[in-house]
Parts: C-alpha cells; sequence; structure tokens
C-alpha cells in the first residue's frame, strides 16, 4: 500500500457541515507525471525516440493532449506527439528532419517551441529553426500524424521574417502569428499566411525602440483586432521593458497602447495574452514591485485601451542559492482563465526553486501556489501554460523527469471551491481487500478526524461516501474498515477526505 497526503478545496458551506479546520496548512494538489520524455544520446544530434524539453502548452481534443517537443526525436530537432488524458496511448505523430549545411537548413523545420492550434482534424504550429533558409516554418499536420505539409519557409528577410516562436491564431482560413525577427528592420513582426499556405503577409514589422521589438509570444483575435506583446522596446532609443499592442488583421492601425516601465508593473513579457470582455490577463517574466528591471515578475491585467493598467500579483524574491521561495518565479507562459480564476506557471520558485503553477483570482485576490516541482524525477522549469478539462489542469515541464528531458503532468484540483476556502486532508491510497491502513505520518499527530472516501476525485462531496469509523485518532496508525456503501472490489484507488 502506497500513501500520499493531498490536500483540495471545500466549498464554505460544506466546511461548515463537516466542521472547522486546523488552519495554516500548505495547499497541494494531486500531482501526477503522466509521462517522462527519454533520456537522449550522449553525441550530437542528441536524439531519442519520442522528443525532449517540451516548452509549449498542450491541446486538447476529447481524451487526447497535443504537443511539441522542441527537442530530441530521431533527428534530435524536436516531435510533434499525442497521449491520453490518463498518461496512457503516447505517441510520436511526427520527428522533424535532419538538419544539415551552415544554416542548418531541412525541408520541414526544427526546435518548435510554440503551442499547437487545432481545427478540425489538423494541428497547425511553428519551428523555430529550420526550413530552407534555416530561419524556421509554418507547419501542418493531421492529428494522425500523416499530411505533414511545410506551409511556409521563413527567409529571414523583410519579406519572411524569421526564428517564430509564438502559437497561431486561426480566423477563417488566414493564421496569424509573429516573428521574434525579421520584419522591416530585423525587430520582428507579425504576420499572416493561409492555410493552404498562400498569400503570406508581413503585417507590421517592429522598429526597435519607442515602437517594440522581438515579439515571442501569440496572438489572439477579437473581432477583427488582433492583440500581443513584445518583450522588450517601448521607450526611445534602444530602451524599453515591452509591450502590449494591437493591430487590425488587415495590417492597419498598430498601437503600443502599453508600455512596460521595468519597475513596479514588470518588464519583458514573453507570454501571450487573454481576452474578458475588455479586459486583457498577461505574465511579465521579470520587474515587480521594489526589484525595477531585475525582479520576479508579475501578473497583470490591463484594458484594451491601454487603461485601467493592474498588478494582480507580483512574485517574491528567492533564495539567491536554492531559487527557491512561496509562490513562483520569472512566469513565461500564458493565463488559462476559468470562471475568475487565472491559471498559470512560473519557471522558478517554489519551495524546490524548480517552479510553481499557482492560481489567482482576476481581481488580484486568493493568489494560491497549487504546485511546486521538485526537480528531478518531480520535473521542473514550467515553461508553457496550463489547460483546465474537467477537475484537472494539464501541462509541459521542461526539464527533469526520469529521463531527464521533461515531463507531461496532470493536477487534479478536485471538486473546485473558491481560491482561498478552508483546505482539508485528502489521501491518495492504493488499497486491497476491504481496509484502508493509515500510517501516523500521513495525518497530524493527535489530530482527530472526521471522514469520507470516494474513488473518484472529480465527485461533489455530497457524493463522498461515509466510512464505517467516522473518527479517527491520528496519533498511532490505525485501520478504516470499509462498509458496504464503498466498492470493495481490490485493488483500486480510493481518495479518503479527512475533515477535523
Amino acid at each position: 500500500m502506497k500513501t500520499y497526503i493531498k490536500k483540495l478545496f471545500i466549498l464554505p458551506g460544506l466546511a461548515a457541515v463537516l466542521g472547522l479546520l486546523t488552519a495554516g496548512r500548505v495547499l497541494g494538489q494531486s500531482f501526477t507525471n503522466l509521462y517522462n520524455f527519454t533520456a537522449r544520446s550522449d553525441a550530437s544530434p542528441f536524439t531519442n525516440s519520442d522528443g525532449a524539453y517540451p516548452s509549449s502548452a498542450l491541446v486538447l481534443s476529447g481524451n487526447t493532449l497535443y504537443g511539441l517537443a522542441g527537442d530530441g526525436g530521431s533527428a534530435g530537432n524536436g516531435t510533434v506527439f499525442a497521449i491520453n488524458t490518463d498518461g496512457t496511448g503516447f505517441t510520436n505523430l511526427y520527428s522533424f528532419t535532419p538538419s544539415s549545411g551552415a544554416i542548418s537548413s531541412n525541408s520541414d523545420g526544427a526546435n518548435p517551441f510554440a503551442s499547437l492550434i487545432l481545427s478540425d482534424d489538423t494541428l497547425y504550429g511553428t519551428a523555430f529553426d529550420g526550413g530552407s533558409a534555416g530561419y524556421g516554418t509554418v507547419f501542418a499536420i493531421n492529428t494522425t500524424g500523416t499530411g505533414f505539409t511545410n506551409l511556409h519557409t521563413f527567409t529571414g528577410a523583410a519579406e519572411g521574417g524569421g526564428k517564430a516562436d509564438s502559437s497561431l491564431v486561426l480566423s477563417g482560413n488566414a493564421l496569424y502569428g509573429t516573428a521574434e525577427l525579421g520584419g522591416n528592420s530585423g525587430n520582428g513582426m507579425v504576420f499572416k499566411v493561409n492555410t493552404d499556405g498562400t498569400g503570406f503577409t508581413n503585417l507590421h514589422g517592429f522598429t526597435g525602440g519607442a515602437g517594440g521589438s522581438f515579439p515571442q509570444a501569440g496572438l489572439i483575435l477579437s473581432g477583427s483586432t488582433l492583440y500581443g506583446t513584445a518583450g522588450f522596446g517601448g521607450r526611445g532609443g534602444n530602451g524599453g521593458n515591452g509591450t502590449v499592442f494591437s493591430i487590425k488583421t488587415d495590417g492597419t492601425g498598430f498601437t503600443n497602447f502599453y508600455r512596460f516601465t521595468g519597475s513596479n508593473d514588470g518588464s519583458y513579457p514573453q507570454a501571450g495574452l487573454i481576452l474578458s470582455g475588455s479586459t486583457l490577463y498577461g505574465t511579465a517574466e521579470f520587474g515587480g514591485s521594489n526589484y525595477g528591471s531585475a525582479g520576479y515578475g508579475t501578473v497583470f491585467a490591463v484594458n484594451t485601451n491601454g487603461t485601467p493598467f493592474a498588478v494582480l500579483h507580483t512574485f517574491t524574491a528567492t533564495d539567491p542559492e536554492t531559487l527557491a521561495n512561496s509562490d513562483g518565479a520569472n512566469p513565461s507562459a500564458s493565463l488559462f482563465l476559468s470562471g475568475n480564476t487565472l491559471y498559470g506557471t512560473a519557471f522558478d520558485g517554489g519551495s524546490a526553486g524548480s517552479g510553481t503553477v499557482f492560481a489567482v483570482n482576476t481581481n488580484g485576490t486568493d493568489f494560491t501556489n497549487l504546485h511546486s516541482f521538485t526537480g528531478g524525477r518531480g520535473g521542473s522549469g514550467p515553461q508553457a501554460a496550463v489547460i483546465l478539462s474537467g477537475n484537472a489542469l494539464y501541462g509541459t515541464a521542461e526539464f527533469d523527469g526520469s529521463g531527464e528531458s521533461g515531463t507531461v503532468f496532470r493536477l487534479s484540483l478536485g471538486p473546485l471551491g473558491p481560491l482561498g476556502a478552508p483546505q482539508p486532508y485528502i489521501l491518495e491510497i492504493n488499497a486491497s481487500g476491504t481496509n484502508l491502513v493509515i500510517n501516523a505520518s500521513d495525518g497530524q499527530s493527535g489530530e482527530t478526524y472526521k471522514t469520507l472516501v470516494s474513488t473518484n476525485l472529480g465527485l461533489p462531496l455530497s457524493q463522498w461516501k461515509p466510512l464505517a469509523t467516522n473518527v479517527l485518532n491520528a496519533s498511532g496508525d490505525f485501520t478504516i474498515t470499509l462498509t458496504n456503501t464503498v466498492n470493495r472490489n481490490a485493488p483500486q484507488l480510493f481518495y479518503v477526505l479527512q475533515v477535523q
């Protein structure tokens, strides 16, 4: 029998019914590494069977998650993969082909760092390197792994831009995105290309300085307006800490409607935005109150007309040696919005200095560190947004895992209540027969618990079953005898809710 302590949100009304909880416990969730990417070969081109270092968000269709690994695969240039939400059925759908020559060119692209988008049965994405000029590509591939098509090869010139590490947005038969380089002055561009590969257009070339430069994030579309971030620039000369901009889908009306100061508001926004009503939400990788441009990042909100701008959370300083803190640091991924809750990842910080998954309300209240990555086999360095499906968040960690090449993870939230609600213990137990054996170390010594049990963490608490023994003392080991109200067919996974 294997037992893990877990914690869970609980609705305030149910908390009142079940009793008061001991305050001050640290929030945790049911975390699972669904897949560990395998170790790469020791010599260039650093190949493996499945891919390595996933730095992009996942896309969900039915029970299947699709994603990109920026490295590894049969040529060491990255892969497109699929995996079921329960961790089964991992499939390497496509390995990008070998590169050659001084410019590391190939036919399809290399090093896909940005997230995929899905339309019907077609996945669209960008590759940062490769293609005939070595500046990357825009590609399409079927969800079965067939029909890979290089839609556009970046040339590095003003017409083509280059080095796209952003996700795409689809409107009709047109794909819109950003390239970090290229454009009229080499500071990056906003581009458009049709889904059949025709009609590539440089909609806007970033000018640097006050005009912003080096966009690394995908765009979002509202009506005929695209919104995005540029990681640098925003002030005259070579200065600036990044911008939030808008542009029409025909390339007109470009506006930098917010310029980061590098102070309390943050600096270097590397992630895309999300839109709710007239409010855009995003993250800045550095900056924040009391830290200046060398800070640890912020979560922000800004109206689509540029005012007001609000900092929802400033990440705290990390230990200079361990990079650890309480909340995370240096967020470089987009947010995910559900109701009034924003979910995100921070690349550094947390209890082990290996990054966090966090939640915060859209008004900036109730920031919660949902999970601290532990490094090593637990994964580290989440660079991508999480997605929410049912009661679980799914995402990728770029590094570590058992193969030291990154992971795909699930963070089960259970029956959700508001952030900041009381947090009872959840014990996740693999049990056999009619008994659940609980070790003293699983509880708090001397505390007494009222106990409910479920075999499904996603069920509402009203459907959890009472145990035969309702009052337990955790000062020593104890055994719970399951009643007939619980399916006792062995073996199975039980979630035991302990509420004092």
